[in-house]
């Protein structure tokens, strides 16, 4: 987030900063005990280990077998219960790394034996949990090929307006009841500023209202944003639709030099810079752009022209 451009939130007519909090998350612990092998895993421990390397030394017999460290505390046990009965049962040593920390653990024993048959019931244990663990990693055939990825994206996006155009048409009863099954006389008439401070604006619009000073047009918009956030088709960021017709938008600011700002036809949000309307407003506040008979909702495509010149149109419902 830009610290100088925090991204703004409306409470109740009342504009505030939106600040990024960043949350932690901690693991509750895990409350485990060691309740002894199965009769399978007796006769499994009581076998000579074969998949490990036992070495002799001057005090006795010693192996290390690697283990993940998040399958520590399984070993361990509620206030190391497991790891006690396991060298009490064995009569060996069984040595765990701090947790988080990756390495060996080391058994040591008097008799070969006795440390084969602490490796065996530490394998066991711990194949135990290791099945009862979400598992981290997958094999996949990857799919990732640039064909692939435009053609599913190409049928996401048609799939998605396909499913708004029918919303749409769902829309067009009540609209037709709230405009008495006609179209709506507008004006356009006078220009505001869509932040809070007028020498630092991004966006200059013209006001749009009723001729007969309704608000028919406003409980339109508020359906449809209802109907379409309940459709999960829209988020709703305002408590209020903002009924307007945008004069100067900076996202579309042309860069004065003749350069392209990349291949998109299009800049982000970081390449904006306000600009001070203060003169803009003081002599065209109370433009009157004129009257018209509106009649038509568009589902248009963001960032698109059609031959007339405004925003390509997906679907379309009357209000007569």
């Amino acid at each position: 987030m830009d610290v100088l451009r925090p991204s703004l939130i409306n409470i109740n007519g009342r504009i505030y900063r939106r600040n990024v909090i960043k949350e932690e998350h901690y693991e509750e612990e895990e409350e485990f005990s060691y309740v002894g092998p199965s009769e399978s895993e007796e006769l499994a421990a009581d076998e000579t280990c074969d998949t490990h390397v036992i070495d002799q030394t001057d005090k006795g017999y010693r192996c290390a077998i690697d283990v993940p460290s998040v399958l520590y505390k399984y070993i361990i046990g509620k206030k190391g219960e497991t790891r006690r009965r396991l060298e009490s049962d064995t009569k060996t040593s069984i040595n765990i790394p701090k947790q988080g920390v990756e390495g060996q653990i080391v058994i040591t024993g008097s008799h070969k034996a006795a440390v084969s048959s602490a490796v065996t019931r530490v394998e066991v244990l711990v194949d135990s949990f290791r099945r009862k663990q979400p598992f981290t990693h997958f094999l996949s055939f990857p799919l990732n090929d640039p064909k692939i990825q435009e053609g599913f994206l190409k049928f996401k996006d048609e799939m998605e307006v396909r499913k708004a155009c029918e919303h749409l048409q769902e829309c067009q009863s009540f609209i037709r009841d709230i405009a008495e099954g006609k179209p709506l006389p507008l004006e356009v008439t006078g220009i505001e500023y869509m932040n809070d401070d007028p020498a630092m604006v991004d966006v200059l619009y013209a006001k749009v209202n009723a001729k007969d000073r309704s608000d028919k047009l406003q409980v339109i918009a508020e359906r449809l944003v209802e109907h379409f956030v309940s459709a999960g088709l829209m988020v709703r960021e305002w408590d209020r639709v903002k009924l307007h017709g945008t004069v100067i938008n900076t996202l579309f600011r042309r860069d004065s030099t003749g350069e392209e700002s990349g291949g998109s036809g299009r800049q982000t949000v970081s390449e904006r810079e306000a600009f001070d309307a203060r003169n803009i407003l003081k002599k065209f506040g109370a433009c009157r752009f004129g009257e018209f008979e509106l009649n038509t909702v568009l589902l248009s495509q963001r960032y698109s022209t059609d031959c007339t010149g405004y925003y390509t149109s997906a679907g379309s419902i009357n209000f007569s």
